[in-house]
This record gives structure tokens, sequence and C-alpha cells, in this order.
């Protein structure tokens, strides 16, 4: 017995945490071995026009951005007063993003391309690799 509260604490661990390296991770991995190769063509077909591109030593550089899909800020506040029927009330409040996913910094991708061809694909570092999967995941084959 336990063995298995362990197990589910673990589980809600894993959930609350957003479990950063799921299969979205997984995609953005295998895409930094499975792309190469791939005409430059293509790339533009199935992950579209980059946010950057750039030319130098003879290599193509385009730059793909993800956004972090969580923007919002911190704990906020307020104040609200109500009032109906005979009475007036005063509240104060605090929210908590409780469930946000709190270390989704969003991605950049790059891929250097020469000779026409996908050469490597790059993310900085502490990128979120989840995100970066929302880049790659209609040039990667499935698994």
């Amino acid at each position: 017995m336990r063995g298995a509260s362990g197990l589910m604490l673990i589980s809600a661990a894993c959930v609350l945490a957003g479990c950063a390296s799921g299969p979205g991770g997984e995609v953005a991995t295998r895409a930094q071995s499975q792309l190469v190769g791939m005409p430059k063509a293509r790339l533009l077909s199935c992950a579209g026009v980059p946010a950057r591109q750039a030319e130098a030593a003879g290599n193509e550089y385009f730059t793909y951005v993800q956004r972090p899909s969580y923007a919002g800020g911190g704990p906020s506040t307020s104040i609200g007063v109500g009032g109906g029927s005979g009475g007036v009330g005063v509240g104060l409040g605090f929210g908590l993003p409780l469930f946000s996913s709190g270390g989704d910094s969003g991605c950049e991708a790059t891929f250097t391309i020469s000779g026409g061809v996908v050469q490597r694909l790059t993310y900085p570092a502490g990128s979120h690799l989840p995100s970066c999967a929302a880049i790659v995941e209609n040039c990667v084959p499935p698994s």
C-alpha cells in the first residue's frame, strides 16, 4: 500500500509541474537528428516562414520563435465594493497561478542550412522543449 501511495504522490507532482519533458519535449529532441538532411523547400513548407533569417560563411540561418504559452504575471490582488438590497460589502482578495506551466520560457529554434539542406537544428540552453515541439511538429515524422 505504501508503494501505491508514493506512486500517486509522484504522479500528482508530475501533473502539477507540467512534466516539461513530456511527449512534446521528445518530439523537439528527435527533430534535432531527424530533420538533418531535409531540403530547405520542405522545411519552409512544414515549418512556415521563419521569424528571422541570416546568411554567413555560406550558410543560411532560419530562426523560428514560439512565444511562452503562459504570459501572465505573478499573484494579483483586487478590492471590490458591492451593495444591494440595503447591504454594503467590501472584499479583498488575491489570486495565485496554481496550475500554470510556470517554467515555459518559449523557444527559438535555429536551423543551419547549407547546400540547400538542413545541416543542424539548435535550441538555446534552457529552452522549454514542449514549446520547441510546436515549431517542428509538422516536420517530424511520426515515431
